[in-house]
């Protein structure tokens, strides 16, 4: 998903750098709310970064300039709503560019608009919608975190589409081709992190079961078999 430093062409760059722009500046002032309010929530905001750092560190070759992997972003989206993890996720971004060479800065805007801002809400908006057809919590967060991760890479194939469309097809045969190529491994890996997300959080009720009543993410006193 990461696209290589200096693969966009600079209007693209640019472009998808203002359209992440006001995303990454919302999820900053909820992420200094966040903290402000409810100290005691610093600790899970970065563990929830750590599991995003842990997850789309791991880079397995896909598509020419870009590589295939989990995201972890939809975990901190049902924690804490999709504009924490537009930050987190850039920060998460950023690091990885610098330390692992991973991505790029040219292309952080593009990177940041599909992994921290497009699957975060798609993520999160599955979960709502799953718990409101009265899906239990683990169902919810086995497709937020893989509806966030499919959602990651269909944008991030679009872009790539929109920047080196086909010579014959145009943008519609390059995003088909985008998309059939990422499908391959990415299909899997979102399966199998869904499964992770099911995992870390039934880690979660049992230890920080205070901090998810007060997030919303249980309601106090939920029996067992609400939290499934």
């Amino acid at each position: 998903m990461h696209i290589a430093e200096g693969l966009l062409p600079a209007p693209h760059a640019l472009g998808w750098t203002l359209a992440a722009a006001p995303f990454v500046v919302h999820g900053a002032r909820a992420v200094v709310r966040e903290v402000r309010e409810h100290p005691e929530s610093t600790l899970l905001l970065g563990a929830a970064g750590a599991f995003t750092f842990v997850l789309s560190a791991v880079k397995l070759p896909s598509v020419t300039g870009s590589s295939s992997h989990p995201t972890g972003t939809g975990a901190g989206a049902v924690l804490f709503r999709p504009p924490v993890m537009a930050l987190l996720g850039t920060v998460v971004l950023l690091f990885q560019a610098l330390l692992l060479a991973h991505g790029g800065l040219t292309t952080l805007g593009a990177n940041a608009f599909s992994m921290a801002v497009a699957g975060p809400w798609v993520g999160y908006g599955a979960y709502r919608l799953t718990r409101a057809l009265g899906g239990g919590l683990m169902p919810g967060v086995f497709v937020a975190l893989a509806l966030a991760d499919l959602a990651t890479y269909v944008t991030t194939a679009l872009q790539l589409a929109l920047a080196f469309p086909d010579a014959d097809g145009g943008f519609p045969a390059a995003a088909g081709k985008f998309l059939g190529i990422f499908a391959v491994t990415q299909v899997p890996l979102a399966i199998g992190e869904g499964l992770l997300g099911v995992l870390l959080f039934r880690v979660l009720v049992v230890n920080a079961r205070p901090e998810l009543e007060r997030l919303g993410v249980l309601r106090p006193a939920a029996t067992p078999e609400e939290a499934r």
